[in-house]
């Protein structure tokens, strides 16, 4: 009797935290979040200090401003496995254009915002109009714009960002927020506009969840899909920009892993990767998340192969509880 009323009880539990975790993903990122840091905290004292905790808000925000164009390409049922690669080739440009030099900032911005716009550009002529899958054709272009990374480099670093710059990155407000959040303060409220405000963000939301309810409806699907590509190529260089500035030096594939990264941070933030549903504001959350526990294992100093297979399974059991009904559809 006593274990059947426990196991109703385990049912039950299981329903509602299934149930809360749909309504609200970027609520349950925040409060596992809260949870794995305690419990780093518990184990490893150390990881108690203002400097950690700045670390951790400086890396969210960077993988929460590569996460924005991710969240916008998967919203308009889109993949972009590219985010990495042009970041990477964008940290690249920044050292290389800036040289140890100030005063190059303008011109750093319109070269990263242009590379990440013709990469995004590419992806999606070859998704819309060619109609490859876009698992392939980002992961193809992904990998040539690696090469051309070797190619321009020759394997070697190129100089360094100018050390304004760098400092407009790594500095913190009053010892502890970083200088970077003044960047979020130009970013998170033009992701939310594209998403909750424009005309694109609203045609995105239909494209995503009923492809031939928007074609009915007059919305020419493969220009709002080429435009997210574009967007998400733009805000991976602009992310990849800013990651120079907190490295200060850049080398190839330097951030190859955003591209994973940033795809399990939207996801687990609520954007379901059959498009059509999702905010930056759980891709926020998620990006959080990702590096919490990436934090916790750190701080743990577990061996890296033992750490890449709790991180594996952490995110498997993390997705599994993130599986959600998918959108109405054609």
């Amino acid at each position: 009797m006593q274990s059947k009323i426990s196991a109703d009880f385990a049912m039950s539990f299981s329903r509602k935290v299934n149930a809360f975790v749909k309504r609200s993903p970027a609520r349950m990122a925040l409060i596992i979040s809260v949870l794995l840091y305690v419990f780093t905290v518990t184990m490893a004292p150390a990881a108690l200090n203002t400097r950690t905790i700045s670390s951790i808000v400086m890396l969210t925000l960077l993988l929460s401003f590569a996460s924005a164009g991710q969240t916008i390409v998967l919203i308009g049922g889109g993949l972009d496995f590219s985010v990495g690669a042009v970041m990477s080739s964008a940290a690249i440009l920044t050292t290389g254009i800036m040289n140890s030099q100030d005063g190059m900032f303008i011109h750093t911005f319109i070269a990263v915002i242009i590379m990440g716009a013709s990469v995004g550009l590419l992806n999606g002529v070859c998704t819309t109009k060619i109609g490859l899958p876009p698992l392939i054709v980002t992961m193809v272009i992904s990998n040539v714009v690696t090469r051309l990374q070797y190619v321009f480099t020759q394997g070697s670093p190129l100089g360094y960002a100018g050390p304004s710059f760098i400092r407009s990155v790594i500095s913190r407000i009053f010892g502890v927020v970083p200088s970077l959040t003044l960047y979020a303060l130009v970013i998170f409220p033009l992701v939310f506009y594209i998403l909750n405000r424009s005309r694109f963000g609203r045609q995105l939301y239909l494209v995503g969840n009923n492809a031939e309810a928007a074609r009915l409806a007059g919305i020419n699907i493969n220009r709002v899909k080429i435009f997210s590509y574009i967007i998400s190529g733009m805000f991976s260089g602009f992310a990849g920009m800013l990651g120079a500035g907190y490295t200060q030096s850049a080398q190839c594939q330097m951030f190859d892993v955003y591209a994973f990264n940033s795809l399990i941070a939207v996801i687990v933030g609520g954007t379901m990767f059959t498009g059509g549903v999702g905010s930056y504001t759980g891709s926020i959350a998620g990006s959080l998340l990702m590096v919490v526990l990436t934090n916790m294992l750190t701080a743990l100093n577990l061996a890296q192969p033992v750490r890449n297979i709790v991180l594996g399974c952490v995110l498997v059991l993390l997705l599994v509880m993130y599986n959600r009904k998918k959108p109405v559809r054609q």
